[in-house]
């Protein structure tokens, strides 16, 4: 056991100790990795991935339905409404008879679901469902993206619109173009000439796999209420299109043997496994959007957590690191700072740099500018902000109503508390901000210990 535990004591530190940036770029690589590995493993034990898609699974069987019918009703104005049901079988292709059956019961359905025998109220319940399964889909990818702000109301509706009225025509049109490739006079008389015969048909063979690691990218980048760079999204698109195929094929060996489920089921077996197909779906579609994510923001790989413990000593270092970042480029006319890109100067994770930022911008040391994204300029004139003020506003940030400080305490601790609050006052007297941006371009002399004396140095 000791040398088991000596094992994971140094895979530990290698993971979480070693600096990235030190190593060459293929150990950087394979570094990386095993962090995403870590993480993706992480998010699905401690149920971050799964219990989302299990609340997608119930979301998409009350809507799967109305949205197939607004689809149905959108294709049928294109003269292609007989495609539903193709793409429908290829999406339940794992089941494969029960899948069958299942896309004809829910067409069947579609068929009969009729504008004029719903009536006004009923297609207004029949554009909220669908409206709010896109909705739901949102909140889940925003939650693995870390956004905490959705879209305002207006931007919604339009763009949830799109989604239901292009969607499906891209869909039918991306299928309809590989059926037309597949079926042209010429492609068919370069088959017939080697090598080209074999490279078009093994990608016709990649064809299935491209087009949904397509249809996942274009997911990972229009649904997230936040910017997704297009190579990270295309990765974790690959990702997901390569699991769903993998998944697809083990779960299609799986139903050859699943008889047995229907003698204890019945005729419930086909739901259950119709459902057990959906969650995995789903689950495939999420891990494809946290892969995408730690690509995208891979300081979120520097803890084993996943959301980084902020202790009161690295608060109040980030709020000076990122009000001297800001001050100096206010100085030196330089672009502002938005939070993205001191997140990753800092190395620190976005959500933990945007509270940050958020006690600053409360304290009235920093505004936000209304660019997209935004960015952050000082509220104040930097020689005006004194570094006291700035670090007592970090320090008291979390306290409402009556805080800890304004309650009784015995005279001695007051007392224990006055003086270092004196103390750190005095080491910090006569020093702003300004002086603040000069310390970080500053090279003190190595015996130099004096905060005040390395902020007064000359740059």
């Amino acid at each position: 056991m000791n040398s088991l535990d000596n094992l994971v004591t140094r895979l530990d530190h290698w993971l979480w100790e070693t600096d990235r940036e030190r190593l060459p770029a293929w150990r950087g690589d394979l570094l990386f990795l095993a962090r995403m590995t870590y993480g993706i493993t992480r998010d699905l034990t401690q149920g971050y991935l799964s219990l989302q898609a299990m609340s997608l699974v119930y979301t998409t069987l009350l809507s799967l339905v109305p949205l197939l019918a607004v689809s149905f009703s959108v294709l049928k104005g294109f003269g292609a409404h007989n495609q539903l049901e193709p793409l429908l079988l290829n999406a339940l292709a794992p089941l494969e008879e029960k899948g069958e059956e299942i896309s004809s019961r829910i067409i069947e359905f579609v068929d009969n679901m009729s504008v004029g025998v719903l009536g006004a109220v009923g297609l207004v319940v029949l554009l909220y469902t669908v409206v709010s399964l896109i909705q739901k889909i949102e909140l889940v990818f925003n939650y693995t993206w870390r956004v905490a702000q959705t879209r305002p109301f207006a931007e919604r509706v339009s763009q949830y619109l799109s989604v239901l009225l292009i969607g499906p025509v891209l869909v039918f049109s991306a299928f309809a173009v590989t059926a037309a490739i597949g079926d042209s006079v010429y492609v068919r008389g370069l088959m017939a000439i080697e090598p080209m015969g074999h490279l078009l048909s093994l990608t016709s063979r990649l064809a299935p796999y491209l087009l949904i690691s397509t249809a996942f990218a274009f997911v990972y980048i229009f649904v997230p209420n936040t910017r997704v760079h297009l190579h990270s999204a295309v990765i974790g698109a690959l990702v997901a299109g390569a699991l769903w195929q993998g998944v697809g094929w083990l779960f299609t060996k799986f139903m050859v043997g699943s008889t047995q489920y229907a003698a204890i089921y019945s005729s419930l077996a086909i739901l259950i496994l119709f459902m057990i197909w959906i969650y995995l779906a789903w689950l495939i579609l999420l891990v494809g959007a946290s892969v995408a994510f730690y690509h995208q923001h891979p300081e979120f790989l520097n803890s084993p957590s996943r959301e980084a413990p902020l202790s009161n000593l690295m608060k109040e270092h980030l709020a000076l690191m990122a009000a001297a970042s800001i001050a100096r480029s206010y100085s030196t006319g330089d672009p502002p700072w938005c939070n993205e890109t001191l997140s990753k100067s800092l190395h620190c994770p976005g959500t933990t740099m945007e509270r940050v930022l958020g006690i600053l911008e409360r304290g009235g040391f920093l505004l936000r500018t209304g660019e997209d994204p935004p960015r952050f300029v000082p509220a104040q004139a930097p020689e005006a902000v004194s570094v006291k003020t700035l670090l007592d506003a970090v320090r008291c940030c979390e306290e409402t109503g009556r805080g800890c400080r304004e309650r009784p305490s015995p005279p001695g601790i007051r007392a224990i508390e006055q003086r270092v609050d004196a103390a750190i006052g005095q080491s910090l007297e006569g020093l702003t901000l300004r002086d603040l941006a000069k310390a970080l371009d500053a090279q003190p002399d190595p015996v130099q210990t004096d905060p005040a004396q390395v902020a007064n140095s000359p740059a």
